[in-house]
């Protein structure tokens, strides 16, 4: 497998962040998200936080841990992998301390 830097997001991950930057209301249950992920999303986030850890085949996890986060998270960082226009890596960085600090669970 090539991986691919890009300076311009790719149509899924456009549409990742449209959806968690609607808000929380807009996001519901994930759905429009959901569509994005690969069925076992390999996800990786900080040390601490509802995002935690590394966890392979993630899907779901994701869905709901970025369900606490969409309105209380405002600087993270991301890095992607894709298969077949689905999010099929998701690395995440954040301060997940500050994030507690602040009122997160």
């Amino acid at each position: 497998m090539t991986d691919i830097v890009s300076p311009l997001p790719s149509a899924p991950v456009q549409e990742y962040y449209r959806v968690l930057t609607a808000g929380a209301d807009a996001f519901g249950a994930g759905q429009s998200l959901r569509v994005l992920l690969s069925d076992h999303l390999d996800f990786a986030g900080p040390l601490a936080g509802p995002l935690a850890g590394h966890r392979p085949d993630a899907t779901d996890g994701f869905l709901h841990g970025v369900a606490g986060c969409i309105s209380a998270v405002r600087s993270i960082a991301e890095f992607f992998t894709l298969t077949n226009d689905t999010i099929d890596t998701l690395n995440l960085h954040y301060d997940g301390q500050d994030y507690i600090t602040k009122g997160g669970q």
